[in-house]
């Protein structure tokens, strides 16, 4: 076999290794129902929930807690079927947070000290600045 040949197919293999391993780690869109449903079947990848922030009669956002330090904290966050659920984030507050539109999660659930909660990796915003048209 030719050389060229030997490399190409090594190329080749290495491409689809490659893609092999991004597939298995792969995040899937679901809501709390699906992921906690997943996570009593053992899936360990994260997965993104998409939801709003619990907010009051006045538009207000309700149910943030922040730690002393602010360094973490946590809220509540209804998905698209309507179930609320707990949501902790180990680091701080993304400043346009409270004027989300949209709320992405990514992550997956936990048990702790008889607690189910939602943990999240990475927090995605939709604020509705960056889609309004500017008037000129």
């Amino acid at each position: 076999m030719k050389r060229s040949y030997i490399f190409i197919l090594a190329i080749i293999a290495a491409a689809m290794g490659i893609i092999i391993s991004n597939l298995s780690n792969a995040s899937t869109y679901a809501t709390f129902t699906e992921a906690q449903t997943m996570a009593e079947n053992g899936r360990q990848s994260a997965v993104h929930v998409v939801g709003t922030l619990q907010k009051d009669d006045q538009g207000n956002v309700t149910g943030i807690h922040a730690s002393p330090s602010q360094m973490e904290f946590s809220f509540d966050l209804v998905d698209n079927d309507g179930r609320q659920m707990t949501v902790h984030y180990p680091k701080p507050m993304p400043t346009d947070f409270m004027s989300s539109e949209q709320v992405v999660v990514a992550g997956g659930y936990r048990h702790e000290n008889g607690e189910t909660y939602f943990l999240a990796d990475e927090i995605l915003l939709k604020c509705p600045s960056k889609y309004e048209e500017k008037e000129l």
